[in-house]
């Protein structure tokens, strides 16, 4: 049976995986291992059924070599510093930070430093978490609102291969699944470096099957850094659902807030000379601030021949960081700092229709849809002075090196209101022409609507484009537990539409001096293998391409991207499951990638060499789980990121990246008590979480600066004592 239910029609909804034979579990059967069991060819035996701790098993219903599912029992097990980091369970992605808690952290997957979330999608109960437009980077992506406690699961995918993916996802995504239901309990942890957090959650069930799920997060965090972050969260989230997996409905509300210091990256010779410690700061008054609040909605229901899924949102959202990059260098007198502000307005909605056909043996399931967000944004900056002065002009640095100051405007250095509509209409199909010979073939069209209006300048902007998005895969398989995936696609990513319409100098345009195009389009290019054909053993193999018309490039500056050279990646990823016992699982993956930029015309943009700062070469990970050792489970995960060049268009100088080993280990002492230690860079490496390579200046150093490493460092080893109590 290859129709769907209701894990399958909303995946299809925004991820659009079709190849999901029938997922028969209830409605509390949020478990993704669960869902690996009954998501099995109704054909297959008990014996040829895998499920595995980490990641469900994909062979016969995967449309590319390079998405998966990561469970509800790898999340739990995994030990977690942060909310974001549950991504890392992603093979070959790496989340690290550059500044505080309180910042949006950094993602790196596929030879591509993705900022803030550029080009990686992420959804929450499908919204979309990426903010075009923002005020401190395109398509910032800011995961502290997540409870780890209520994640369900992971969808990921990879590559520009899906037509239910639009903006931010044409190099990966990940789609976050919310439990409907989970045991009312209370988890507190402290740790070293100032660490508190309760967690208080359960489920109330109504009549019949309706349920209520209710959770409280509350959290405090020093650091390590001098001065003390004293960073603080609040999280909240309430939850309805009713109904069975493919005819119900859910109603989510969820409310995030949070303030606290920034420690940013610093200059590694203020560091050197003992003007700051490691952990130090140049300006200890940089600082954070968050506000997000949401309700979505979601409606699966059997409709004639097919499967009906709906899903509604509306997200309101403000932030504010208050950085230093550059120190002294614009302003000699005053410093560099600035505090970038957004309030921001968040509509949308997706559904999809799946249908169902035979033509004799031959199956085809074909899935229409359309998904449309629209923005509402003011997007600020202001020049500060210890985070509390607002001073009344700015700074800009010119092409030539020069700095011209100028007046704000109601205190502005630059204040624009923008409004952006995304519409997104897909189609894809998918063909069962033998059982060894399955094809998938989809088309999205993308309308891009903006306009802006700076309230500094007086000028503004009003445009639109479209772009044709062909996708399709080949796979040959099952055979031999084996299969074989081809799959050719192009996807894009929006550019900061105030470079768009050039009212803000700086910030979103082309560095060629060009044009900045509203949509960037990507094309790629993957072959791939699973192969479980070894006992206990699974194993996944990609090679791929990609090449984008423009690469986004970070300006220390303004904290902002800007539109770069074209560029293209070439990579194998090689990733592996074992199971030698059904407590243990062993699983490592390998990620090499050759990032360059791709232009005849280097010079035009600025360049030397072909060679893209921050793009590593290899991401490493290797992990040891442990379940239902007797009262027992835990995990060791080791994280590498590789070498990447510094300096863009340069050889030189070239970072090794970093290290980290972190543990988890939790016993059960007794039925409704569980107690548990996580302990975070276990070796206490002092590698850097993040450096870069650019110009600042410090106090009595030459008004031009001094161009050097930028450094933030990887927290040393600390530990976090937890206690469960299920109520």
């Amino acid at each position: 049976m290859l129709f769907p239910t209701r894990f399958r029609a909303s995946l299809l909804l925004a991820v659009t995986v079709p190849l999901f034979p029938a997922l028969e579990q209830d409605a509390s059967a949020q478990d993704a291992s669960t869902i690996a069991t009954k998501a099995a060819p109704e054909t297959a035996s008990p014996s040829e059924i895998l499920v595995i701790a980490s990641r469900v098993d994909m062979l016969d219903r995967a449309s590319t070599a390079s998405q998966g599912i990561i469970t509800r029992e790898e999340v739990e097990l995994r030990p977690i510093y942060r909310a974001s980091q549950l991504f890392e369970s992603i093979p070959g992605l790496v989340v690290t930070v550059h500044s505080g808690e309180g910042k949006a952290q950094q993602y790196l997957i596929r030879g591509y430093n993705l900022d803030h979330g550029t080009d990686f999608a992420s959804f929450v109960d499908e919204m979309p978490v990426n903010r075009p437009t923002n005020a401190h980077g395109q398509g910032y992506s800011d995961l502290n609102f997540l409870i780890p406690q209520v994640v369900a699961g992971l969808d990921y995918t990879k590559g520009p291969y899906y037509a239910g993916i639009g903006d931010f996802g044409s190099v990966a995504s990940a789609h976050t699944r919310l439990l409907d239901e989970m045991p009312t309990k209370i988890i507190s942890t402290v740790g070293t470096d100032g660490y508190q957090d309760v967690f208080v959650g359960g489920t109330y069930h109504l009549s019949g099957d309706q349920k209520l799920l209710g959770a409280l997060d509350l959290s405090h965090y020093d650091g390590p850094w001098h001065p003390k972050q004293n960073f603080k969260k609040a999280n909240a989230l309430l939850r309805y659902s009713q109904g069975t997996a493919n005819d119900g409905l859910s109603l989510t509300g969820m409310f995030y807030q949070s303030a606290g210091g920034l420690i940013t990256d610093q200059p590694k010779r203020a560091v050197e000379a003992g003007l700051i410690g490691r952990f130090g700061t140049l300006d200890p008054t940089d600082h954070s601030e968050s506000l997000r609040y949401s309700l979505s909605a979601h409606l699966d229901k059997p409709l004639g021949p097919g499967q009906l899924s709906l899903s509604f949102y509306g997200i309101q959202s403000s932030m504010q960081l208050v950085n230093n990059f550059t120190h002294y260098l614009d302003d000699p007198i005053n410093g560099d700092q600035e505090a970038q502000h957004e309030s921001r307005t968040t509509i949308g909605a997706a559904g999809s229709f799946t249908s169902l056909n035979s033509f004799g043996s031959v199956e085809s399931e074909t899935v229409v849809g359309v998904q449309g967000r629209y923005d509402t944004v003011f997007v600020t900056r202001q020049h500060t002075l210890n985070r509390t002065t607002i001073l009344t002009y700015c700074n800009l640095r010119q092409n030539d090196g020069s700095v011209t100051a100028y007046a704000t405007v109601n205190t502005y250095c630059n204040a624009d209101r923008v409004h952006l509509l995304d519409l997104g209409p897909y189609v894809q199909n998918t063909m069962r022409w033998t059982p060894w010979l399955r094809t998938v073939a989809g088309v999205r069209e993308e309308l891009y609507h903006a306009t802006d209006h700076s309230e500094v300048t007086g000028t503004g902007g009003e445009g639109d484009q479209l772009l044709f998005q062909p996708k399709g895969s080949l796979i040959l398989g099952p055979l031999a537990k084996t299969e074989l995936y081809f799959s050719a696609g192009r996807g894009f990513h929006s550019n900061d539409v105030r470079g768009v319409f050039g009212t803000v100098p700086a910030e979103g345009t082309s560095l060629a001096g060009g044009t900045t195009s509203m949509l960037v389009s990507t094309s790629g290019y993957e072959i791939g293998l699973r192969t479980n054909i070894i006992p206990n053993l699974s194993l996944q193999f990609a090679a791929f391409q990609q090449d984008f018309g423009s690469e986004l490039i970070y300006n220390p500056d303004t904290g902002q991207d800007q539109a770069g050279a074209p560029s293209r990646r070439k990579g194998i990823e090689i990733s592996g499951q074992y199971h030698p016992f059904k407590w243990l699982e062993l699983n490592a993956d390998l990620a090499f990638s050759k990032p360059r930029y791709h232009t005849r015309d280097l010079a035009a943009y600025g360049l030397n060499a072909p060679f893209i700062a921050d793009a590593p070469n290899f991401i490493y990970s290797a992990g040891v789980l442990v379940s239902d050792l007797g009262p027992w489970t835990g995990s060791l995960i080791w994280r590498r990121l590789g070498t990447h060049h510094l300096n863009d268009g340069e050889d030189y100088p070239l970072d090794k990246g970093y290290s980290e080993f972190n543990l988890d280990i939790g016993y059960q002492l007794s039925e409704r008590i569980k107690l548990g230690i996580s302990v975070f860079n276990l070796l206490n490496s002092h590698d850097e979480a993040a450096d870069y390579y650019y110009t600042s200046r410090l106090k009595g150093e030459p008004d031009e600066g001094v161009t050097g490493f930028q450094v933030h460092p990887l927290e040393p080893r600390s530990a976090r004592f937890t206690v469960e109590v299920q109520i």
